[in-house]
């Protein structure tokens, strides 16, 4: 693609500059509001986790209530564990609703109180269910015992499968459960409000840990379940299979089987992970991140959907998108969770997504990401979650960063972009990765930029000069910029954690202050004039940086 030079001078907008190192390195990046590229889809406002109880507690709620605020009612949360046999409480990869259990007689009983719970949580604070219709509740497991696992981190993750991963000893005892159940919903919260969720059938049934059937008993269980969902409301928004990875065999096979047997299918999904390791090195070792491997399998899955005539049209989910694959599980190669990589990669990650996905034509609706929290855990444990005790992690900050941008994606050109396909094959292991994405909803300008490597290591600051050019009349008196930041010294609870010590319980003078820095702020610049009908905007980003400028007009 061509891209026009930039011509003019500029007026010379200070922002924030991070403590730097004795290098930078200069990093240009152009901007062209006039230029459009479609539609900039809000593919980030997906969400997910093992445990369904914790979004009933007390951090739980607060999460969803943030979560809830980046795009009120059109983000989702997906979780396992919905129709799991139990009394509610909450343990690492586990959850219960209770929802179906039988007299002494072997009749159907229902109990719809925490599962409602759990959605009336999700409603009230903006966010909508993607329903994932499982596990196997005891009463209809054709392999019951033992049903409750006793996986913790450290222990063999074959340890996590239990009678919950069996298929039904009666499809139709579970087909009328399904039926029920979207009858139920739809009595409680109304038909117009049901028919925007998303219900899919199960998780990762080609993995033995989550399906101890055939592949053809996972068939026939999503055909009944489909079918279910449908007969109670006929305009429910359903699909599958939510497949671990994108093996093309086994994404065809259900796709032709899909097809073959007429089954409804308003969306596919599968998942896509990265692969971070443990590098050893004269200083103790860091963190390696797997990007190319994530991206790999994203792009496997979309070219396999777009060559398949029936689905290459159909919007596509990847149902978990993420570094790695246990949220659940610590660990040396997961140390990166609490700080600036995590956030780096999942900015980094969103876009080379949406690139791969119209490269090969597919329709990419949504990344959901696998991450949450862990009620009542110690500070920052090392889990991979969005936020630790109620204090937002520096990741959190990028989706609110992500929220804030709108309208139309616009042409942006940065030098240290590194190319899609070299990330594609081999991540970002050589030069840093300093990427930009842009949007325009026709009254503010915003620009996210990213400075990411797959190594936690230190390097110098990025100097980035942006040039932004193509602006509308409304910019005739000039402009307001804000800038946002996600650094180690900005929106950053961990870092400010450390800083006092590491407490195990933090007072409620700390606590206070660990608040404040979970917080995105922004800061006001000052207003910026406009020369031959551009602006030109300096910033230095450290290495694992993210940052947002916010260009609006000036009244």
């Amino acid at each position: 693609m061509s891209v026009r030079y930039f011509a003019g001078l500029a007026c010379a907008v200070a922002l924030i500059a991070s403590p730097a190192l004795a290098e930078t390195f200069p990093v240009h990046i152009q901007v062209d509001a006039s230029k459009t590229e479609g539609r900039l889809d809000p593919i980030w406002r997906f969400f997910g986790a093992d445990e369904p109880n914790y979004a009933t507690m007390k951090d739980g709620q607060r999460l969803l209530t943030t979560l809830g605020a980046l795009k009120p009612r059109q983000v989702y949360f997906r979780t396992h564990n919905l129709l799991t046999t139990g009394d509610g409480t909450p343990a690492l990869k586990w959850g219960s609703t209770n929802i179906y259990t039988e007299d002494a007689n072997g009749n159907p009983v229902y109990s719809w109180t925490i599962v409602d719970h759990i959605f009336d949580t999700y409603l009230a604070r903006g966010v909508r269910p993607y329903v994932q219709a499982g596990f196997m509740p005891e009463a209809l497991s054709s392999h019951p015992q033992p049903y409750r696992h006793e996986w913790r981190p450290g222990l063999d993750y074959a340890g996590i499968k239990s009678g919950v991963a069996y298929p039904p000893k009666d499809y139709g005892k579970w087909e009328e459960l399904m039926y029920q159940w979207v009858r139920h919903c739809v009595d409680r919260y109304g038909q117009a409000e049901v028919e925007t969720w998303y219900w899919e059938t199960w998780n990762e049934p080609n993995l033995d840990f989550y399906w101890g059937g055939t592949r053809e008993e996972f068939f026939r269980l999503h055909d009944t379940t489909v079918r279910s969902i449908r007969r109670a409301l006929p305009n429910a928004r359903v699909g599958g299979p939510d497949m671990a990875g994108s093996n093309p065999q086994w994404l065809n096979a259900f796709m032709d089987h899909v097809t073959q047997a007429g089954t409804p299918a308003d969306f596919i999904s599968f998942h896509a992970k990265g692969a971070p390791k443990f590098i050893d090195d004269a200083n103790g070792g860091h963190v390696q991140m797997g990007l190319n491997v994530h991206l790999q399998t994203a792009d496997q899955g979309f070219a396999t959907i777009a060559a398949n005539s029936t689905f290459k049209s159909k919007p596509i989910v990847i149902g978990e998108s993420d570094p790695e694959g246990c949220a659940a599980c610590q660990g040396p190669a997961n140390a990166y969770r609490n700080g600036t990589m995590y956030s780096s990669y999942t900015a980094a990650s969103f876009p080379r997504l949406m690139a791969l996905a119209k490269r090969r034509g597919a329709h990419l609706e949504g990344a959901l990401t696998w991450a949450f929290e862990f009620e009542d855990q110690r500070y920052f444990a090392g889990f991979r979650q969005l936020a630790s005790n109620g204090l937002n992690l520096p990741v959190a900050n990028v989706f609110k960063m992500f929220a804030m941008m709108d309208g139309d994606q616009i042409l942006d050109v940065s030098d240290h972009q590194a190319p899609l396909d070299a990330v594609l094959t081999s991540g970002v292991r050589g030069a840093p990765d300093i990427g930009s994405i842009a949007s325009f909803d026709g009254r503010q300008i915003s620009i996210l930029v990213w400075h990411y490597h797959d190594d936690d290591l230190a390097g110098p600051d990025a100097d980035i000069h942006i040039d932004l050019a193509g602006l509308p009349k409304a910019f005739a008196k000039g402009a307001v910029v804000t800038q946002y930041r996600v650094d180690s010294h900005h929106s950053n609870s961990f870092t400010a954690w450390k800083a006092m010590g590491e407490p195990l319980a933090p007072t409620n003078a700390q606590y206070a202050e660990l608040q404040k820095a979970s917080e995105l702020v922004g800061i006001p610049l000052a207003p910026a004039r406009i020369q031959k009908g551009v602006i030109t905007l300096d910033l230095d980003l450290p290495r694992q940086g993210v940052a947002l400028i916010v260009v609006t007009p000036q009244k």
